[in-house]
C-alpha cells in the first residue's frame, strides 16, 4: 500500500501552486488513467489534488469562431454536445470510438490528452521500460511489439499514445491552453504531444506545474465530408492499431483543403502535412489517395510483430479518405483475425 494525501482545489491558482510544491503530486480528475497506474505501482504520488471542482466543466464559443472545450467537461459531455455534433463531428466519432460509455462519462478532456501509453512492457514492472525507468532500455523493441509503434520511433522507445480523441484533435489543428506560475500560454496541437527521442519519460511539452484549461477548435469547416476510421481486434473497448482521422474540403471532385492524422502507430497522434499538401488541389480518387497513404508512411520502421502495420496504415487512409470524399463516415472497424 502507497499512501497518499488527499486535497482538493477550488481555484486554478491553488492548484497550480500546490502541484509545483513536489513532483509527487499528481492532478486528479476522472481517474481513469491514473488510478490504473497507481494500483500497478507505475505511479506513486505522495498527494493528490482533486481538480473536478475548478471552473473548467463548460463548452463554450470562442472568440475567434471556434469552439472552446473545458478542460474538465467529461468525454461523452464532449461528444453529444450539440455544436461538436454540428460542427465538430469528426471529433464526436473518434470520442464514440474510444474506451466504453461508463469510461466516457468519468474521464475529462485534459485527462484525455495526458493519458499514458499501453505499452504492455510500460506496465510491467519486472521488464525493463525507459518511459517508466530511463536508462533501463527498451524491452519492447526486441520483443512482443504488435501494438506499438512505426512512426517517429527511437532506439530508446517504440511505445504508442493510446487516444482516439487526440487524433481527431490533431486532424482538425486544435490548440491548448494551459496556466502555471508563469502565467498562461497556448500549445499548439502538433506541439503538445513529443516524440520519444531519448527522453521517452516525456509525453508532452507541459511543464511540471501547469494545468490544462481548455482546448481550442479552429471555425474552420470540415464537417460534411470526413471519416474517423479505428481498426482493432474487437469491436469493443479495444485501442487501435490503426486509427485514421481524414476530412476533406471539396469543390465537386477537387480537393481544396485536407486534413489527415492517424493514432496507434506513434509516440503521438501523427499528422503529417505534406501528406495533406499532396491532397490539395487534386481530384478525389483512389489514385491520389494512395501517393497520400504512400507519403505518410515513408520513413515507417516495422519491429517484426508490428510490421504489418506499414501496409494497414496505408491501406486505412485510403479507405478513410475515400469514405470522407464519399460523406460516409464511419466509426470504427475491427480485424477477424490476427496478422
Amino acid at each position: 500500500m502507497n499512501s497518499f494525501t488527499y486535497t482538493r482545489a477550488t481555484v486554478v491558482e491553488t492548484a497550480v501552486r500546490e502541484k509545483s510544491a513536489s513532483d509527487q503530486v499528481k492532478f486528479i480528475a476522472g481517474g481513469t488513467n491514473l488510478l490504473d497506474l497507481m494500483k500497478e505501482n507505475i505511479e506513486r504520488p505522495t498527494r493528490l489534488i482533486d481538480i473536478n471542482h475548478l471552473p473548467l466543466t463548460t463548452i463554450d464559443a470562442a472568440p475567434d469562431g471556434g469552439l472552446r472545450l473545458g478542460a474538465l467537461a467529461t468525454n461523452a459531455d464532449t461528444a453529444w454536445h450539440p455544436e461538436v455534433e454540428k460542427r465538430y463531428p469528426l471529433l464526436s466519432q473518434a470520442i464514440l470510438a474510444g474506451a466504453s460509455p461508463q469510461l466516457r462519462n468519468m474521464a475529462t478532456n485534459g485527462g484525455n490528452l495526458l493519458q499514458r501509453t499501453r505499452c504492455y512492457y510500460f506496465y510491467d514492472l519486472a521488464t525493463p521500460c525507459n518511459k517508466r525507468e530511463p536508462g533501463s532500455g527498451c524491452s519492447a523493441i526486441g520483443g512482443y511489439n504488435r501494438i506499438l509503434g512505426i512512426l517517429g520511433t527511437s532506439e530508446s522507445c517504440i511505445a504508442t499514445h493510446p487516444s482516439d480523441m487526440c487524433v481527431a484533435l490533431a486532424a482538425l489543428a486544435a490548440t491548448v491552453r494551459v496556466t502555471g506560475k508563469s502565467g498562461d500560454r497556448v500549445i499548439k496541437f502538433d506541439d503538445f504531444h513529443r516524440l520519444p527521442g531519448d527522453t521517452p519519460q516525456f509525453d508532452t511539452t507541459l511543464r511540471p506545474d501547469e494545468i490544462v484549461t481548455a482546448i481550442d477548435l479552429p471555425a474552420e469547416d470540415f464537417s460534411q465530408h470526413f471519416s474517423y476510421l479505428k481498426l482493432r481486434d474487437r469491436s469493443s473497448y479495444a485501442f487501435a492499431l490503426v486509427s485514421v482521422a481524414a476530412a476533406l474540403q471539396l469543390d465537386g471532385n477537387t480537393i481544396k483543403d485536407a486534413r489527415l492524422a492517424l493514432g496507434g502507430v506513434a509516440h503521438k497522434p501523427w499528422r503529417d502535412p505534406a501528406a495533406e499538401d499532396l491532397l490539395k488541389g487534386q481530384p478525389a480518387t483512389e489514385e491520389t489517395f494512395r501517393r497520400a497513404a504512400a507519403k505518410v508512411v515513408e520513413g515507417a520502421k516495422g519491429y517484426g510483430h508490428n510490421t504489418f502495420k506499414i501496409e494497414l496504415a496505408k491501406r486505412a487512409i485510403v479507405r478513410a479518405l475515400k469514405q470522407a470524399a464519399e460523406g460516409l463516415p464511419v466509426s470504427e472497424a475491427f480485424l477477424n483475425s490476427n496478422p
